[in-house]
């Protein structure tokens, strides 16, 4: 592998690892060298992802998080420091989307649980670890956004604004954190084959939609998501940040013709 996409000596922590896009990431996070923590709320899954991918030549080690309490994500924190000592990679890939409707129908428990999980919890892991990547010389942290956070829509409003809010996460703590070498961006990925997408992909008519309104015709695959990850934290991607990089097939660029 060219030294621009290596990651040999990196360790790296991933937030909603143990399926989907989250998985995906780790997998090839670990291929390109690293050393990655698999995280998410379910301890078992954790430590079944981590054998699976040690059986794979991958080290991997499993620590589980609720991520609607801050305590458990001060764990968290705390526990990857401590195995490690330092991260140099923190992917924050964890999400729900608990409404799909109208605004006007989401309820308050509704909105507690997104914005909670899908960006508060970020903003309390990344002020946990992100002086540490600091004192260690810098770092990547990558903000699992999506296309549903750059426009309307009828049946995700509440998750897309909560993924609009970790796009501008992304811009913020980049030029915070960017003179102590630390680079933070997004990914907006659009309908990718998984098992979260499965209300869309399981539709045929939003299937016909999307992939008329899609240039290249078909939905993306994790691997096609996890692969910017890599480029994000590798050398190779040493001088981007403060960026939300669309990786959806074109749809966000077509008119459907």
């Amino acid at each position: 592998m060219s030294d621009l996409f290596s990651l040999s000596g990196k360790t790296a922590l991933v937030t909603g690892a143990t399926r989907g896009i989250g998985l995906a990431v780790a997998r090839e996070l670990g291929r390109a060298g690293a050393e990655v923590i698999i995280s998410s709320e379910d301890a078992d899954a954790c430590r079944e992802v981590a054998a699976s991918l040690a059986s794979e030549g991958i080290k991997a080690h499993s620590l589980a998080a609720d991520l609607r309490y801050e305590q458990s994500v001060a764990d968290l924190a705390n526990g990857s420091l401590e195995l490690f000592g330092h991260i140099d990679i923190l992917v924050c890939n964890a999400g729900v989307a608990p409404h799909m409707g109208p605004l006007t129908t989401a309820t308050d428990e509704e909105w507690e649980l997104t914005f909670t999980v899908n960006l508060r919890s970020t903003v309390w892991l990344t002020n946990r670890l992100l002086p540490a990547m600091a004192e260690q010389g810098g770092g990547s942290v990558v903000l699992m956004s999506s296309i549903a956070g750059g426009r309307g829509n009828k049946a995700l409003g509440l998750y897309g604004i909560s993924k609009a809010g970790l796009a501008q996460l992304a811009r913020n703590l980049a030029v915070e954190w960017g003179p102590s070498n630390i680079r933070v961006n997004a990914i907006s990925p659009g309908v990718i084959e998984t098992e979260f997408a499965r209300p869309l992909t399981d539709n045929p008519e939003i299937v016909k939609r999307r992939i008329a309104l899609t240039p290249l015709r078909r939905f993306g695959c994790p691997e096609e998501v996890a692969a910017l990850a890599v480029l994000l934290a590798a050398p190779g991607g040493a001088f981007i940040s403060g960026q939300n990089i669309i990786v959806d097939g074109g749809t966000t660029i077509g008119d459907g013709n």
